[in-house]
């Protein structure tokens, strides 16, 4: 091993020394010298305070996790059970149970999991019947010396491993998939559902189609219909020996073609953790984030000396590149990141400053628990989204 004598240079477990002027310290001790100091482990820091951070849906989940990890509990344990409420929430429909299916009206879930400390990984994608394909992912992870199983292969080995196979459609995401196949049209305005000269108003319409329906609901329905959504929940977790984990999952891309898979599922897109650096992950337009690798881009920026922060927009701004920096192709989409630094440093940034509804901009934000109750902070962003 490499020991020091007397603050001079190192000398070898060969018994070989690097005297002064002598020539016997050579390139091969350098590198191994070099090999041995790349190896040994990073103190970790003392007393650290543990952090969770999330995507703005994920209050429940950031509480949940730290809760957890303040009891003593694994940083990977900690962060799928707090997605997992997410997961197992029907009126979160960009998410496990509840999600908003593909095309054909199924639902297919993606995850991905992350272990800082044993840098181990695992992934399931297009997976159906499954509320909780975090935990599918983490038993990929646990089980196998594989990272990702996908579609009908993800499927058996969760059943395998006595998950029960559920049908995920509620009666509200079914309705808003029935909506959005009434919503096609051809060039002439025409679909195979509905259509031909004298037709109803989409609100009028919908209501003669599905009189049981409250007009809160069809309004929902409505406006999933024509603005599918792309949300996700991501959460990242710091304890307090300086350990991190992180998780993604999502049903994707409502109304996608079947077997579509976004970055959700993909380590170093959706999901990247080092454990000496840095986590980060990403919620929104999952191509755009395959695009730029965006959470091994973003611990990256870190390693290098970014913020959080800093690193992701970083990240954002080599999204908005892909699109020249156009800002009307770019509005057609928006895309979140979100990192944690070993250190205990956060931060997000969007592309958009928020969301526009009617005339009004709500903010882009972001989950956040130290340690207190969780609580939303506004996200960094690229361009102003204007009301």
């Amino acid at each position: 091993m490499l020991e020091r004598a007397g603050g001079g240079l190192p000398s070898f477990a060969d018994g070989t020394d690097n005297k002064s002027g002598g020539a016997m310290f050579t390139r091969r001790h350098w590198l191994s010298a070099s090999a041995v100091l790349a190896a040994a482990p990073q103190a970790l820091p003392a007393g650290g305070k543990p952090i969770v951070i999330s995507s703005a849906n994920g209050l429940r989940a950031c509480a949940r996790a730290m809760e957890m990890i303040r009891s003593g509990a694994d940083t990977l344990d900690a962060v799928v059970a707090g997605v997992n409420i997410v997961e197992e929430d029907p009126e979160d429909d960009s998410v496990g149970y509840g999600g908003l299916p593909n095309e054909e009206g199924v639902v297919e879930l993606d995850s991905c999991v992350m272990h800082g400390p044993t840098r181990r990984a695992g992934s399931v994608a297009s997976i159906r019947g499954v509320k909780t394909p975090s935990k599918v992912a983490k038993l990929v992870m646990e089980q196998t010396d594989h990272i990702m199983l996908v579609g009908e292969g993800a499927g058996r080995f969760a059943k395998a491993y006595g998950f029960k196979e559920e049908n995920l459609l509620t009666e509200k995401s079914r309705l808003a998939w029935l909506v959005w196949k009434r919503s096609l049209r051809d060039a002439s305005g025409h679909n195979n559902w509905i259509g031909g000269p004298g037709a109803l108003k989409p609100a009028a319409r919908l209501k003669q189609m599905f009189p049981e329906a409250s007009d809160e609901l069809l309004a929902y329905a409505w406006e999933r219909a024509v603005n599918p959504p792309t949300g996700t929940i991501n959460c990242l977790a710091l304890n307090a020996k300086g350990e991190m984990s992180g998780v993604t999952t999502t049903s994707g891309l409502a109304w996608k073609i079947p077997g579509r898979v976004g970055d959700s599922p993909i380590i170093g897109a959706g999901l990247y953790v080092d454990q000496d650096v840095g986590a980060a992950g990403s919620t929104g337009r999952g191509e755009e984030n395959i695009r730029i690798a965006g959470g091994h881009t973003i611990v990256e920026n870190m390693r290098h000396g970014m913020s959080p922060r800093e690193a992701c927009l970083d990240a954002v701004k080599r999204v908005a590149r892909n699109y020249d920096n156009d800002r009307a192709r770019l509005a057609k989409f928006d895309i979140s990141f979100y990192a944690l630094g070993r250190d205990g440093q956060y931060g997000s940034a969007a592309l958009w400053s928020g969301t526009a509804k009617n005339g009004q901009v709500r903010p882009r934000q972001f989950a956040v628990n130290d340690g207190g109750k969780s609580r939303l902070e506004n996200c960094a962003y690229l361009y102003e989204r204007k009301g």
